[in-house]
């Protein structure tokens, strides 16, 4: 039998019979998730982690997920809100907020939570909430977490089979509704693990004994009453206790039926409502006068009253579906003398075992009493349900942790029986263990020949204790990644550090549980503090009387003695009296080696996590601030940003922080490690310093096992930068000293934090000290602005238009690069030329609840990522996509939408193209809204890109609104270009000064940071946190990029240092070494810029000209094995780079002034404001040279605008060059008259003559090169366009001299080598590894921290290589050692990486680039790590194969000329690209559009399969598949897009 066969006369009730029929449930869980599903508006799901599902969460999600409807939630579309919340974080605190809101709650979870929960308990047992317990171990479940807290005030109900679970479920809603009181139900999934799959429930049962009459009253009368930290008092009455609702409109509890749901008035529930009445009518108070002044007191819900209505529900199932089911269940003969009273697992075994039993057995006719209500007690009923002829009853209480003598039930049991006239004479106790299958005969014997015994034995041990082992799945949450704090206190302190509570520490007989609580941890490390002064007593005992071979160790300890609570002395010390012991090996000595872990001064810390911070007051943390010992805490916070709502919601997660410095004898900090690992190190060694309770506070927000450190990046940059989690450092002592105690390490701070330092004016402090960020700091955490400054802005604006005449046009754009806003702004313009009172803004910064009351609105959307409106439009789309009650009949619209039909290539992808646009169109319409013309769509592969569509587009907008034809329109000023720019900028000043003055903003305009290009500094934002900074109504997090002009990328070693120093003071911590062999810093904020540029040219190295619209940085193969050689070439890229560098004095003027505005002159007094190679217009486009020495191409000499090729003469010394021009990497997605190109021979030029003809070259191509078009600018496209010969020609005719004809030469490579290598002066070089250039610390790999020790004592230089790794060079023989030593130390000499991993490339990308469509620096390493196994396999580990990846086309890892490439399309979306030279001396082509990482992995590894086995000897990748057919070879850049394997479709 089960629920599905209960008749129902409704069409859409019967079809959601047909779909329960098809649904088969097999656990306890999934039937108690689903009934909890229908019965709540609110279920709180525990969970092991939030990456975990629970055993009910996994079902509840899914019903959510498919909006099925709940028979109670008030929500419009009636699905219920499923909340996950971990289990160690005090979830019951998410109940009490909602409930006292009138929704209804239930809470599935594990036995574990209970206990700790306990105060809580007590405060909601007069609340109509219900508990799902699955009890745990799984294997052996321990009952004592319900009898702990059978006192609470809570209704307990049990089942024990899979039917029972789904029944028993629903009873625990409609008692909860029906008493007012919370309801706990409890059970052993095991139990019930044999148990075949039941039917679905049905619904018109559960609607019917839910009764949703009294659901609706419930929901319609918020409970009154304070918080959950406050026991108001409240009981549950009986004249709260829902009355049958009349129909008409009468009246019940205030509550009229007209607001009742619909659903709640049907035939059934009608029904199901009088009985309801009959059934509490003896409990109804008597009826009352309006007139009567003195109310009669409403009765509590008594025992008798549960029992009445947990039998009437009872009552109803029987009626429905056939099951009965009783508060004491009574299973065997009726005759029966003896019996077990069970409360523990699978009491159908004991059951079984008995209805088998032989006749000679000693439990033969024997009987099984459960209990189904176990709480309230009704003694008399378990009398009722004992047969007379009942003699002896044996207790059964599976109970692990017993805190009595006698167990809870065998108390219960005695006392309701012993008291009542009846028969049973005896009654024993057993303390039930593991039974199996295997062993419950004889269990039964046991149990059954004690109690018939003369003198039975109470207590009795039935069974197995230990159960099966299992692993926890409700284990202590510990991050994948937690260890980051942990290594680096390993690295700090290396053997002095002792975690008292480490996870991984064996503590016998206590779980992990316990063992990781701050109580524990905080008496292990007292115990450990005793165990140390104890040690001390006995050294001193020793050191003056102990007995020793001889003298020695005697006077070591005096001189330990003497320093032990010096960290550094003591550890010296410690060594020498170690080595002394050792050697004097007597009894004593040996007795004192035995604890020598005390002789160094340990830093003791205990490990926890936010799971400490919910009760603060009554945790360990409390006690350790309390005690003022001098113990560290390290909290680690694992709470994402992006989840911090959801986590905290009606919670009371305290700040350790505060409070902690609220008691004022504490050190505290809070810091990131993957925000700034510098002050990391620098709060937990001041933590380690300081005398008293230290608590460091690590963020390390944590989502599942397979988090990706780059979700863990993100995570924390948002946490971070918005205040959410600020770092800073708090430490008492200062004050003493004269310093702050506060210091802020991050810019912005929470509310909370605020209002602390207000108190004691800790925040004027600060903002005097750092003025700059004054703006950041005043501003609180959260607040909701976003609102108020969107009605602000249109409303001031409104008043401005009042003034005007003419129709109003509202235009509305969301820009994803910039396009949609330009094309709004002009027509704004436009409009307003024709008399309309026209506004223009952003989607994002419109009141949506305007819309109805526009006349005419425009919307002008580009199309982003896969299909997806622009980041501001977003929350508009979001806002009306799926509204349900916008009325726009009276609003005139129309949509013109920008894309590229040609961007997503496969037919099944041509739906994105401007799918925001048209979505947008649709909808509008749908709400009734007039379209003033047809959508229009902007194609970018029309003739003149958009503008075809849009031209056709604007005209029909002009003539709907009636202006079509209006003389006098002003001509419209032509749109200011780049070339405008250099022009009106005084030979690159602009107003750069002026904008960095100015602190009201983080950024400088937009003509300016065109301008800081040419001084080597790009204007970025931070991307991974541009949402939410939008979200909190901030300006984007801009920063600046600084690039060092190093030509061939040779640092000595002091300039390292100073580089060094930059990133770590002035930048965000890491260093890019980059593709074009320099330096580069990210991260610098506007007010750190100008000492940035300084400290650059005090390391006397300079930023001018490594970007811009001019000579950019010169690279040069660093060939470490040929020194003099390297030298000569070495000296012609300086000499290149010296003669093509700008002239302009701006530089210095701006950037190196000393405080009083004087010029610092560090490179020269150049002061003269003309640039006679240059102009004032400077050059078309940026301008590349590259220097290759063969048999090296590490340059990739091809991809430049000048490709400069060594050759050697016969006497081994440099004779010339052979020259190369246009060559290079910029492309456009989809934009065929785009493409990267190879530099085409010019011929051979004399070592003296080198930089005349690069110069000659660069002269060409400013007066000839394209300065209308940017994309058509470089040199590739101007000899493409003019020829090679008569570009050569001009360079000819200008230089007054003829190229020579080109000199032989061979390239092997364009990769490096690595490892050592020695050169003609016996000087040796090491090339160390530097995944994608990247320098940075981390606490599995401190790379930076290395390279600044090796710097510290290297002798030689550094070279920094075109593939973004590092040359250690020029090492003498006697200084190998140490370098070994250093590179092993800080595991700088790893080279046993793949030969994929070793060949690889990757630009910067997300986060800062603003150019980047998808990931690259930070997912190539992912990328490769899935593909290495696939290598592994094949064979191919050690073959290099050449693979980049950017994030956009413009090719900074000069992708095009890799053996295999990916190019970002959009976020996670890549082209691929083939058949690239391992030379570098041929592009590859298109293979594959806009795919994802799993149709990469599909293609990848059958193909490096395939190559494995066909290859030729010496075959390269790239060269393998044109040879395989996979692709066709590209043998000009013109042909780029020519022949490519995936041709692109131009179907609709």
């Amino acid at each position: 039998m089960s629920f599905l066969f209960k008749q129902s006369n409704s069409a859409p009730q019967a079809s959601e019979m047909a779909e329960s029929a098809n649904v088969r449930i097999s656990t306890p869980e999934e039937a108690v998730a689903r009934i909890a599903y229908l019965a709540s508006d609110l279920i709180v799901a525990v969970q092991p982690s939030l990456a975990v599902d629970s055993e009910f969460s996994s079902h509840l999600k899914k019903l959510a997920g498919q909006k099925a409807p709940s028979l109670v939630a008030k929500t419009s579309d009636a699905v219920p809100e499923v909340q996950s919340v971990r289990h160690n974080t005090d979830p019951l605190l998410s109940v009490f907020t909602p409930l006292r809101a009138g929704r209804l709650v239930s809470v599935t979870t594990i036995s574990s939570i209970l206990v700790p929960s306990v105060a809580h308990l007590y405060k909601l047992a007069n609340l109509p909430v219900v508990l799902h317990v699955a009890l745990q171990p799984k294997s052996f479940p321990d009952y004592s977490a319900i009898t702990s807290i059978r006192n609470s005030g809570w209704t307990f109900l049990q089942s024990q089979s899979l039917q029972e679970a789904q029944d028993i479920a629903l009873t625990a809603h409609a008692l909860a509704i029906r008493s007012g009181k919370g309801v706990i139900h409890f059970f052993d999934p095991a139990s019930s693990a044999k148990d075949e799959p039941i039917s679905a429930e049905d619904r018109d049962v559960a609607r019917d004994i839910l009764n949703l009459d009294n659901v609706r009253r419930f929901q319609a009368a918020p409970v009154s009453g304070s918080g959950i930290y406050a026991d108001d008092g409240r009981v549950a009455l009986v004249t709260e206790q829902p009355e049958p609702v009349p129909t008409a409109t009468s009246e019940v509890n205030g509550v009229s039926s007209l607001e009742i749901d619909t659903a709640a008035t049907s035939e059934a529930t009608s029904q199901t409502s009088s009985q309801s009445s009959q059934m509490s009518a003896t409990s109804s108070p008597p009826s009352v006068s309006t007139a009567t002044t003195i109310e009669e007191a409403a009765p509590v819900v008594t025992s008798e009253d549960i029992y009445k209505y947990v039998t009437s529900i009872w009552g109803q199932l029987n009626t429905a579906v056939g099951r009965q089911y009783n508060a004491f269940e009574w299973t065997g003969s009726s005759k029966a003398e003896n019996c077990i009273f069970l409360f523990g697992s699978n009491s159908d075994l004991f059951s079984d075992a008995i209805a088998q039993a032989q006749s000679d057995d000693a439990y033969a006719n024997a009987g099984v009493l459960t209990a189904r209500l176990y709480r309230p007690w009704l003694g008399a009923k378990l009398l009722e349900a004992i047969p007379k002829s009942v003699k002896r009853i044996a207790v059964l209480e599976q109970i692990s942790r017993k805190t009595t003598k006698w167990g809870p039930l065998l108390i219960d049991v005695l006392t309701s029986v012993k008291s009542a006239v009846g028969g049973v004479e005896t009654i024993v106790g057993n303390q039930l263990g593991y039974i199996s299958s295997e062993t419950v005969q004889q269990a039964l014997r046991g149990i059954f020949q004690n109690l018939t015994s003369e003198k039975p034995v109470q207590n009795l041990e039935v069974g197995e204790r230990e159960a099966p082992q299992e692993t926890p799945e409700y284990g202590l949450e510990k991050p994948k990644l937690e260890t980051a704090y942990t290594k680096i206190l390993d690295q700090l302190f290396g053997s002095r550090v002792f975690i008292a509570n480490s996870l991984e520490s064996e503590n016998a007989g206590i779980s992990n549980t316990i063992s990781a609580s701050p109580e524990y941890g905080f008496g292990s490390l007292l115990a450990r503090k005793e165990r140390k002064h104890k040690f001390v007593s006995e050294v001193k005992e020793a050191a003056s009387s102990g007995n020793f071979l001889t003298e020695v160790p005697k006077r070591s300890l005096t001189k330990w003695l003497s320093s032990a609570e010096d960290a550094k002395k003591a550890d010296e010390a410690a060594d020498e009296v170690i080595s002394k012991l050792t050697l004097d090996n007597s009894r004593l000595s040996r007795a004192l080696l035995e604890k020598k872990d005390f002789f160094k001064k340990q830093t003791l810390w205990l490990v926890g996590s936010d799971a400490w911070s919910y009760d603060l007051g009554n945790s360990g943390v409390h006690h350790v601030l309390a005690s003022g010992e001098n113990v560290n805490m390290l909290i680690i916070d694992s709470t994402p940003y992006s989840e911090r709502a959801a986590a905290d919601a009606n919670r009371r997660k305290k700040d350790i922080g505060l409070y902690a410095m609220n008691f004022g004898n504490a050190y505290v900090a809070s810091t990131a490690v993957y925000s700034s690992y510098t002050q990391v190190l620098q709060a937990l060694d001041e933590a380690d310093k300081f005398q008293g309770p230290s608590i460091v506070l690590a963020y390390l927000p944590y989502f599942g096992e397979h988090d990706s450190p780059l979700t863990v990046l993100q995570e924390t940059k948002k946490a971070v930068d918005l205040g959410y989690w600020p770092l800073y450092r708090w430490n008492p002592e200062n004050e003493k000293k004269g310093e702050a105690n506060f210091s802020l390490d991050s810019e912005r701070i929470k509310k909370e934090l605020k209002e602390f330092l207000d108190r004691d004016n800790h925040l004027t402090q600060l903002m005097r000290k750092d003025p700059q960020f004054g703006a950041a700091l005043s501003e609180d955490f959260g607040t909701e602005i976003r609102a108020q400054q969107k009605r602000k802005a249109k409303d001031a604006y409104n008043q401005l238009l009042e003034g005007l005449f003419g129709a109003p046009l509202t235009i509305l754009y969301a820009s994803d690069n910039g396009n949609a806003t330009s094309v709004a702004k002009r027509l704004g313009t436009r409009g307003r030329a024709r008399g309309l009172k026209t506004t223009v803004m952003a989607m994002e910064d419109y009141p949506v609840e305007d819309l109805p009351t526009e006349e005419n609105i425009v919307f002008i959307t580009s199309t982003a990522g896969q299909g997806e409106f622009p980041q501001n439009g977003k929350p508009f789309w979001d806002a009306i996509k799926d509204n349900t009650e916008l009325d726009l009949a009276a609003v005139r619209f129309s949509v013109m939408a920008l894309g590229d039909s040609h961007y997503w290539p496969r037919k099944e992808d041509k739906i994105y193209y401007n799918k925001p646009g048209k979505d947008l169109d649709r909808v509008l319409a749908n709400f009734g809204a007039k379209r003033l013309c047809d959508i229009g769509l902007g194609d970018d592969q029309d003739p003149d890109g958009y503008q075809t569509g849009y031209s056709e587009w604007e005209p029909k907008l002009w003539e709907a609104l009636g202006v079509a034809n209006v003389d006098g329109l002003p001509d419209e000023p032509p749109p200011i270009t780049n070339e405008d720019i250099k022009l009106a900028s005084n030979y690159l000043r602009g107003t750069i000064v002026e904008g960095l003055n100015d602190t009201s903003t983080l950024a400088i305009s937009a003509a300016d940071s065109q301008l800081t290009k040419f001084h080597g500094t790009y204007m970025q934002d931070d991307r991974d946190i541009r949402d939410e900074r939008k979200a909190q109504g901030l300006e984007p997090a801009y920063a600046f990029m600084i690039r060092c002009r190093l030509p061939g990328g040779v640092s000595t070693a002091k300039q390292w240092l100073q580089m060094d120093e930059i990133s770590t003071t002035l930048g965000n911590e890491t260093m890019k070494l980059t593709t074009r062999q320099t330096f580069q810093f990210h991260g610098v904020v506007k007010g750190k810029l100008k000492p940035a540029m300084r400290a650059i040219n005090r390391a006397l190295m300079t930023t001018i000209a490594a970007c811009g619209d001019v000579n950019r940085n010169v690279m040069c193969s660093p060939l470490p094995s040929q020194s003099k050689y390297h030298q000569a070439v070495h000296a012609c890229a300086k000499r290149i780079s010296d003669h093509l560098l700008p002239a302009t004095s701006a530089y210095h003027e701006i950037w190196l002034t000393d405080d009083d505005d004087k010029k610092t002159q560090i490179a020269g007094e150049a002061i003269q404001d003309f640039e006679p190679l240059y102009g004032p217009t400077y050059l078309p486009r940026k301008f590349k040279v590259s220097i290759a020495i063969p048999p090296h191409n590490d340059v990739d000499v091809y991809a430049h605008d000048i490709g400069v090729i060594a050759i050697k003469g016969e006497d081994g010394n440099l004779a010339g060059f052979n020259v190369l021009a246009g060559g290079g990497m910029g492309a456009t997605h989809n934009n065929k008259k785009t493409y990267p190109q190879t530099g085409r021979m010019f011929g051979f030029v004399k070592t003296e003559d080198i930089h005349i003809a690069c110069e000659k070259i660069m002269l060409v191509q400013r007066d000839h090169g394209d300065r209308k078009n940017r994309k058509h600018a470089r040199l590739k496209y101007t000899i493409d366009d003019m020829g090679v010969e008569v570009f050569k020609g001009k360079v000819e005719e200008l230089w007054g001299q003829k190229f020579e004809e080109p000199r032989a030469f061979h390239f092997d490579s364009n990769i490096d080598t690595f490892g050592w290598a020695k050169d003609e002066t016996g000087l040796n070089h090491f090339t160390m590894f530097i995944e994608n250039g990247r320098i940075e610390d981390t606490a599995e790999f401190r790379m930076k921290s290395g390279l600044r020790e090796i710097a510290k004592v290297h002798k030689g230089q550094f070279r920094l290589t075109p593939n973004q790794h590092l040359i250690l060079s020029n090492v003498a023989d006697e200084d190998v050692p140490q370098m070994k030593k250093l590179l092993a130390e800080y595991k700088l000499d790893n080279l046993h990486f793949s030969g994929l991993r070793l060949s690889s490339s990757a630009c910067v990308a997300f986060p800062t680039c603003g150019l980047a469509m998808a990931e690259s620096e930070r997912y190539l390493p992912v990328l490769i790590d899935k593909l290495e196994a696939c290598l592994e396999e094949n064979g191919l580990r050690q073959d290099s194969i050449v693979m980049r990846m950017t994030g956009c086309p413009n090719g900074c890892a000069r992708p095009w000329l890799a053996e295999v490439a990916f190019v970002g399309k959009a976020y996670g979306a890549y082209n691929m690209y083939l058949g690239g030279g391992y030379h570098g001396q041929r592009l590859n082509k298109l293979y594959r559009a806009s795919i994802k990482e799993d149709e990469i992995l599909a293609i990848m590894r059958p193909m490096l399969k395939r190559y494995a086995t066909e290859r030729e000897e010496g075959e390269h990748f790239g060269d393998w598949t044109i040879r395989a057919g996979i692709i066709k070879a590209t043998t000009d850049g013109r042909d780029f897009h020519e022949g490519v394997a995936e041709e692109e479709s131009d179907e609709e």
